[in-house]
């Protein structure tokens, strides 16, 4: 049996989980989330979400753990919620924020104009002497994740001094380069 799908998932205080049919949807102070799910049953009881499944195969085995991993990544997001900070590493690079506009000078001949989604909280900070950093805080980890491995994307941290956009706490593989 799935070790991560038998662990239930104890609700917090001012989070509901309903399930209809083949969805759940989880509400809370920041949000709400659903998501559906198949090949899997799940039930609440006396404050917890269970994740079941009804044999052995292969298929089952493999979404037992998934559905229950993603139900409890909503239950968290909605009731503490994420937060994904990105650090500019290298000269001249910048980040700046009109609302939910995200401007990133990364060295390119143009800046970077990127329109976040609403679920998504955009914060920049800038201080003499430091990295720039900007950090996204959002309920959907899922929709977190994805839109801070794209700003990661447009500069990747190079290998040889560091330089591009990286998590804050990243720890890079750094080469040597050519000696002389």
């Amino acid at each position: 049996m799935s070790r991560i799908g038998k662990n239930p998932i104890s609700i917090p205080a001012g989070v509901t989980v309903e399930v209809n049919e083949n969805t759940v949807t989880v509400k809370g102070k920041l949000g709400q989330l659903s998501q559906d799910f198949s090949n899997v049953s799940v039930k609440v009881e006396e404050g917890q979400v269970l994740v079941e499944r009804s044999s052995d195969s292969k298929e089952q085995r493999a979404q037992h753990g998934l559905y229950r991993a993603l139900i409890n990544n909503m239950v968290v997001g909605v009731s503490e919620g994420f937060t994904k900070e990105l650090e500019l590493v290298g000269v001249g690079y910048r980040a700046s924020n009109q609302g939910q506009k995200l401007d990133l000078a990364l060295g390119f001949s143009h800046n970077i104009v990127l329109e976040l989604a609403p679920e998504v909280k955009l914060e920049t900070i800038s201080e003499k002497g430091k990295n720039p950093i900007v950090k996204l805080t959002s309920h959907d980890k899922q929709l977190l994740g994805l839109i801070s491995a794209k700003i990661r994307g447009f500069r990747k941290p190079e290998p040889y001094k560091g330089k591009g956009v990286k998590f804050v706490g990243e720890v890079l593989r750094r080469k040597a380069g050519k000696s002389a």
